[in-house]
């Protein structure tokens, strides 16, 4: 059973994959978000009213291997920011240091970081985190399961995607992401009012 497993991994990738090349925006399937990327943008923003919750995010810590969730309660009612990344990406490596100064600016404020680790070496993933000294975790996601599940692009890395606190997607860079616009976007996500539809 286990040989089945692998080619059914690489279709759902290459669904998902090819998925992102077609439509104008984002789109509700039922009633979760489905990501589809609009003809070359690299910073797209969603009005709450047109926001819808993204699929469960779950996965095995990096460091620890424990498990690690997007519904776990350290990120209840808190804005996540989402960072897909790999150790072997240069503009990963260029956007880690703006990407800890965000968390450690607004963590105290609601604000919570999560990482997918995608397509690594486990202590090369492990070596850039403690390297960099980044203080939120991350899902070590070797096969891209955990990132397929929440249905984002993975043919840009990095991605960085700001959930409001009901977890919907506010925002989406697709490219590395500075602190100053990340910042921005973090603030003002922060700022909305509890329950804004």
């Amino acid at each position: 059973m286990r040989k089945f497993l692998l080619p059914a991994v690489l279709s759902a990738l290459i669904l998902l994959i090819s998925g992102c090349s077609t439509g104008d925006d984002a789109v509700a399937q039922g009633n979760t978000f489905q990501f589809v990327s609009p003809g070359g943008q690299t910073v797209i923003t969603y009005e709450p009213a047109d926001r819808k919750p993204i699929a469960g995010l779950e996965g095995e810590d990096l460091v620890s291997g424990q498990p690690l969730a997007l519904s776990d309660v350290r990120f209840a009612d808190k804005v996540v920011v989402i960072n897909v990344w790999g150790s072997w990406c240069g503009p990963c490596r260029g956007e880690a240091d703006d990407l800890e100064r965000v968390y450690e600016d607004n963590r105290d404020d609601g604000v919570e970081f999560l990482g997918i680790n995608l397509r690594d070496d486990r202590d090369s993933a492990k070596d850039f985190v403690i390297d960099r000294k980044v203080g939120f975790p991350s899902i070590y996601d070797f096969p891209g399961l955990s990132l397929a599940a929440l249905t984002t692009p993975t043919s840009v890395v990095p991605t960085t995607i700001v959930l409001d606190r009901q977890h919907r997607p506010a925002a989406v860079f697709l490219k590395a992401v500075s602190d100053k616009e990340l910042d921005e976007v973090v603030k003002r996500v922060a700022a909305e009012p509890a329950g804004s539809a």
